[in-house]
């Protein structure tokens, strides 16, 4: 799917040979504005209209076919500004009765990528031809629709129905030769002979030396119906199971359903009539809204248009080879940047890299990567006990333990031994980098470079700016992060930057409900139904109580007005109850790493209870999902709006990213301010101050979003806005 600004264009060019090549222009991936569509049918009814024209070949500018439909456009159709009859125009009589439908045989030369609307204009044709490296897919689902140019009618028909659910009900592209073996391409051909070979092979079908197929029309990939109908109705059942609060997965099941069926034309009406539906819908708009915002945290206004150009980072030192060092190691390694992990001893340091190899093994058993690619990508890494091989470095991560006086010793000598355009980052992501670099003079090249625990996968990169860093080194860890392939954010310094001080509220408001008398399992299961990953409890589990007593520590001391304070966790940590790591936390686990709930956990909760004479409230005993959700998740939205009034974040958007990148909020409710948003400022307000005169100053809603509350403002809009409503 594309999103470009220009209006985009095709152009015509008539050979000799009575072909006529018609190309979309649009860069830079030539996705399908409604002027490129519109621009696609004159040019179509031209090429018919010619006696001088034998065939079409279709084609795109610049070594790419089509990226697919122009999102930005999605605006004006869900506001209304676009007639919600040309979605059904587009489909029906641009692709399928002009295209589709000519007198004149139509072959497409692919190129680069064809995904969504790309490859539906692709399958429209009666060939196509490919280069062996092309990506071709349907991803709608990921922004919360189905195909909607005969996506769903078409796919199946060229592939067969099983693998036409997979590559759009997982949103998976497949490459040019894997789509010739599976009957979505007719030929592969090499780049430079692409459109010479489209040509004539528009020629043969043309003058019937080879078959001339509407794609619509054919039934041979097609399971009889009887088979058909288990294969869907097995798809239903994993879509209920992987996804069971989205509604478009199974819409697109029934869609493509109706079209075997009922014929092709029939599904097409379907499919077009339910787009719509599913275009106005709040997964979609959630969706749209993450899809633009990912793209939009690159930029930082007083940084990134200073018109900078990033240094090229051509060798980096992480310092721990703990579980963040060695993840961290990993990722950049996986990029190609060399690096030096640096650590105290023998012992650790061979620890470090044994960590790092099992990363790497782990891409090996899965297939995603060779054996002569692990070699290659571990043979990138260096294992140093001395800042001697220091010298020469681009950039150093310090990763150690979340102990202030350890890393501000490690700062100072880092300053001795490292070059003086050598980026100074942190991986901490609770303290304070002004405090880190207290006994430094280079402030302005220290920088928080906080990564997410697995590093090597998890997608978030928090960039943490303080006052003095300089806008070339927020600009150069900015490439990095788009090096390694990661999301990054730039926030602001304070006590848990953006992600973690967010968050803070999540687990503290969990425990308070819990020692009042809501159940632990219940809470869990009312979040993960939600869509988190998993529930609090669970997740302290896993990250161990040790992190949980550190970092909530300086949540306490910084925040002690609104920071809930329980004995549970200190309780617990007393019988060496310690989370996952010691097979019992908040709840037990067996040889395989299984959790189950642990009746024992009541006399722990009960001791709390009795420490800070808590009492239990009846109506917390009988809370319904949708309160849970709400006592849990409210805290953190009050927290965001302090982090946005703060200026620690340069954007509302950013912190919807970060929140679904970094805590693993479900992207379908686009964030955690823009799902604040979907229920009101003065809803999430209320119910704040209700609380807060049951439960405490913990609940008290933030100056900012009372203010909002009171002129009935969204949270996410910038304060000119804002002003403006007055």
């Amino acid at each position: 799917m594309g999103s470009s600004g220009n209006k985009g264009r095709t152009v015509m060019e008539v050979g000799a040979d009575g072909v006529a090549l018609i190309t979309i222009i649009n860069p830079p991936v030539n996705s399908l504005s409604f002027d490129v569509l519109f621009s696609l049918k004159d040019s179509f009814d031209q090429a018919i209209q010619r006696d001088d024209v034998k065939a079409i070949v279709i084609t795109g500018a610049n070594g790419k076919f089509s990226g697919g439909f122009d999102i930005s456009a999605f605006d004006g159709l869900q506001g209304g500004q676009v007639k919600e009859s040309t979605p059904g125009y587009i489909s029906i009589d641009i692709i399928t009765n002009t295209m589709e439908g000519a007198r004149k045989p139509l072959v497409a030369a692919i190129d680069g990528v064809a995904l969504g609307g790309g490859l539906e204009v692709a399958m429209a044709c009666h060939a196509r031809i490919s280069t062996s490296t092309t990506q071709l897919g349907l991803p709608e689902l990921q922004l919360g629709l189905i195909p909607g140019f005969g996506g769903t009618q078409r796919l199946p028909r060229l592939v067969g129905l099983s693998k036409a659910l997979e590559m759009m009900l997982m949103s998976k592209p497949v490459k040019g030769e894997d789509a010739h073996g599976l009957g979505l391409v007719d030929a592969i051909v090499p780049k430079d002979e692409l459109v010479s070979v489209a040509r004539r092979w528009a020629l043969d079908v043309a003058e019937r030396r080879r078959p001339w197929f509407a794609t619509l029309l054919r039934t041979d990939k097609i399971e009889p119906l009887a088979e058909a109908r288990e294969i869907l109705k097995f798809a239903r059942v994993q879509t209920r199971k992987q996804a069971p609060n989205l509604m478009h997965p199974l819409v697109c099941i029934d869609v493509i359903e109706e079209g075997i069926v009922s014929g092709p034309h029939a599904g097409l009406v379907k499919e077009v009539n339910e787009f719509q539906k599913l275009l106005h819908s709040d997964t979609c708009k959630s969706l749209v809204h993450i899809f633009f915002s990912q793209r939009g945290t690159t930029k930082v206004p007083g940084v990134t248009n200073l018109g900078l150009v990033p240094r090229k980072i051509n060798k980096v030192a992480v310092l721990g080879g703990g579980l963040m060092g060695s993840g961290i190691a990993t990722a950049l390694i996986l990029s190609n940047i060399p690096v030096i992990l640096k650590e105290v001893n023998e012992k650790f340091l061979q620890a470090g890299i044994d960590r790092v190899k099992a990363n790497l093994q782990s891409r090996v058993k899965k297939g995603k990567m060779s054996q002569e690619k692990f070699e290659k990508t571990l043979s990138l890494l260096q294992g140093t006990l001395t800042y001697d091989s220091f010298r020469d470095i681009d950039m150093v991560i310090e990763a150690v333990i979340e102990n202030i006086s350890l890393k501000q010793q490690i700062f100072a000598d880092l300053e001795k031994y490292c070059p003086p355009h050598c980026i100074l980052a942190s991986n901490t992501s609770t303290i304070d980098l002004n405090l880190i670099g207290e006994k430094t003079r280079s402030h302005d090249r220290i920088i928080g470079a906080h990564f997410f625990s697995p590093a090597h996968i998890m997608p978030l990169l928090e960039i943490v700016r303080t006052q003095k860093t300089s806008p070339q080194v927020i600009v150069d860890l900015l490439d990095v992060g788009k090096r390694i392939r990661k999301t990054p954010v730039v926030v602001g310094n304070c006590t848990g930057f953006a992600v973690n001080r967010m968050f803070f509220p999540y687990s503290q408001a969990a425990i308070l409900l819990v020692e009042r008398g809501t159940d632990v399992y219940q809470i869990d299961r009312a979040i993960t139904k939600f869509g988190m990953p998993m529930g609090p409890f669970r997740m302290i589990d896993l990250v161990g109580f040790g992190v949980a007593v550190a970092t909530g520590g300086q949540f306490v001391l910084n925040f002690p007005e609104r920071s809930h304070k329980s004995m549970l966790i200190p309780i617990m940590q007393e019988d060496n109850r310690l989370g996952e790591a010691t097979r019992k936390g908040f709840y037990a686990y067996d040889n395989k790493r299984k959790a189950s709930p642990d009746p024992e956990l009541r006399k722990y909760i009960e001791k709390a209870r009795e420490i800070s004479g808590v009492q239990v409230d009846p109506k917390l005993t009988k809370l319904s999902d949708k309160d849970i959700v709400e006592m849990v998740f409210f805290p953190v939205v009050n927290e965001a709006c302090r982090v946005l009034a703060e200026g620690i974040a340069v954007k509302a958007a950013d912190l919807d990213i970060a929140s679904v990148m970094g805590m693993g909020f479900p992207p379908y409710r686009g964030g955690i301010l823009f799902w604040a948003d979907s229920l009101g400022s003065k809803y999430i307000c209320s119910r704040l101050e209700e609380w807060t005169k049951l439960y405490g100053d913990f609940f008290k809603p933030s100056a900012y979003l009372a203010a909002r509350a009171a002129k009935g403002a969204s949270l996410s809009a910038p304060v000119e806005q804002v002003k403006s409503r007055l």
